[in-house]
């Protein structure tokens, strides 16, 4: 069973994520010079910061009394103070987690954080307020941190396809055994985040530790709201009931962003690393899923991934090119056909030794396994 590294044990030694951090950190070494100290709560923790070297260090985002602060100031630390009325925390040291996001569904999606993040997001897009764009800056990097300290050392398969797939088809039922599969094997899944196919790999990952049985009766329990639309409520709380039924599902990631703010990320990624702008998630996506990427049928958001794949492994520029399995040979080659140029690209390079088209969904990882050699 997969299992992501603990997060303290991969962090830059200098970064202080946690109120836990903070207080070993003080008491192991009596000192805060040049540490990061990120989004940690420090009202409580007035005496230490009065009694601790803090010089060079820097806070960002951590709320403290004025006194702390003052104090901190004049002994040469840089203090970035918590920013006011704002629906995220740019500092923010971790990645969220569904319940964060999800927080207050029972009023209705449009109270959830995610809902108002969104909502800033569209009111400050439009204005091109220079403010609001540095913060949803330091928000996207402060993501790419924490998600590359919670995957060290993780071997991370990416399955990037649709969000149109509709819970209760067999294409959903495919995908999330596919999930399950590769979590079983060890790998973490990391996906776009998002509804439909995406979010059946996310499924199939937290069902891992399951039974057969846990599989199907989710699948059912999905079923009863198939789609996000109209009611973004009813589908994430059919998915908050699975995960209430089965609690202890295993980890995987999701990847989403803002950008498409119609369209919720799933809960039933453990991790979600979401993004206000797309391009970095994209790429963010793509340059951590080292363990290969499996594309289901999609349209061109998909298309867009599989070419953002294509050209690191055609230049090397990210190293061994890593393995692509194209999943439904006629979606490829027919429909949207993508896989005879991929072909043509991967002529007489290395990459070409790396690039598969499976008919079946069930063929995906067993492709994955040969091409990774």
């Amino acid at each position: 069973m997969q299992t992501m590294p603990a997060h303290a044990a991969h962090h830059d030694d200098r970064e202080i994520e946690t109120l836990e951090e903070f207080d070993a950190t003080v008491s192991a070494r009596g000192s805060l010079a040049g540490f990061r100290i990120q989004a940690v709560d420090l009202t409580d923790r007035t005496r230490e910061l009065l009694g601790t070297d803090t010089t060079g260090a820097i806070f960002l985002g951590c709320p403290m009394r004025e006194e702390a602060a003052a104090k901190i100031r004049g002994g040469g630390a840089l203090v970035f103070p918590p920013v006011p009325d704002l629906p995220f925390d740019p500092y923010r040291g971790l990645v969220y987690s569904p319940d964060e996001l999800f927080a207050s569904l029972t009023d209705g999606y449009e109270n959830t954080p995610d809902a108002r993040a969104y909502a800033w997001f569209q009111r400050t897009k439009a204005d091109r307020d220079v403010y609001a764009s540095m913060l949803r800056a330091i928000h996207d990097d402060s993501i790419s941190d924490a998600l590359d300290e919670l995957l060290s050392g993780a071997r991370v398969v990416g399955v990037m396809g649709g969000h149109a797939m509709r819970r209760g088809t067999p294409a959903y039922e495919g995908a999330a055994r596919l999930g399950r599969e590769l979590a079983r094997a060890g790998l973490t899944v990391a996906t776009g985040g998002g509804p439909g196919a995406m979010e059946a790999a996310n499924l199939g990952a937290y069902a891992a530790p399951y039974d057969d049985e846990m599989l199907a009766e989710a699948l059912r329990i999905l079923a009863k709201a198939p789609v996000f639309t109209p009611s973004i409520t009813d589908w994430a709380t059919a998915a908050f009931e699975v995960r209430a039924r089965w609690p202890k599902g295993g980890r995987s990631v999701g990847i989403p962003t803002w950008f498409y703010g119609h369209e919720p990320p799933n809960p039933f990624a453990s991790h979600i690393a979401k993004y206000f702008a797309n391009a970095t998630r994209e790429d963010g996506l793509l340059a951590r899923s080292g363990a290969g990427v499996v594309f289901l049928p999609g349209a061109a958001g998909t298309v867009q991934e599989i070419f953002d794949n294509a050209t690191p492994n055609y230049y090397e520029s990210r190293g061994e090119p890593t393995p692509m399995v194209l999943v439904d040979r006629v979606h490829w080659t027919e429909k949207l056909p993508a896989w005879p140029l991929l072909k043509s690209l991967a002529r007489e390079r290395s990459m070409e030794a790396r690039i598969a088209l499976v008919d079946r969904i069930e063929d995906a990882p067993e492709a994955l396994k040969r091409l990774g050699g």
